[in-house]
């Protein structure tokens, strides 16, 4: 079995990352962020509500 398989290193640093004064931002780049952490975020809320359905119904 891979080790790298549950990494989720990268996708926890892409929700608590710091914003790079480097890197130029515009508007649509915001927003494509946003919505990205957005249905991240209803994904694992939806996983956690159909593990407690599985295992404690």
């Amino acid at each position: 079995m891979r080790k790298d398989l549950f990494n989720f290193g990268p996708a926890l640093g892409y929700f608590f990352r710091k914003n790079d004064p480097a890197r130029h931002t515009n508007f649509n780049l915001r927003t494509m962020h946003f919505i990205n952490k957005l249905s991240m975020a209803m994904f694992l809320v939806a996983l956690v509500v159909l593990l407690y359905r599985w295992f404690l119904r």
